[in-house]
């Protein structure tokens, strides 16, 4: 296993209907978190939740499914991460951020792309 690295977790909480021109904003997100290579990007669909509206979004009530939450997850070296910020603003104005400090390692081999 290689050393251990300080890093930073980036989590962008949206909505499955958080939207740019017709994309949704995670793929935008992931794809552009690509094309800047980071370390790694991770987007996880929320069974229920609820945001700065109040209301709840849920599963449990598949006839009225419509946005449900999506997180994020990316993650990077700090300043990679302070970077990609403005990407953020960019395409998710307004959407609620956390970032966090994180020991990052790779184990096994590399993989290629």
């Amino acid at each position: 296993m290689e050393t251990d690295t300080n890093g930073t977790r980036l989590t962008v909480f949206l909505t499955e209907d958080d939207r740019v021109a017709h994309h949704p904003v995670y793929e935008l997100l992931v794809r552009r978190a690509r094309e800047q290579h980071m370390a790694g990007a991770t987007v996880w669909r929320g069974i229920e939740g609820f945001g700065r509206s109040g209301q709840i979004r849920t599963l449990r009530f598949p006839d009225a499914v419509a946005g449900l939450p999506v997180a994020v997850e990316l993650i990077d070296e700090p300043a990679r991460i302070d970077a990609f910020l403005g990407v953020v603003g960019e395409l998710a104005p307004g959407a609620f951020v956390i970032r966090e400090p994180v020991r990052m390692a790779r184990s096994g081999a590399a993989v290629a792309l």
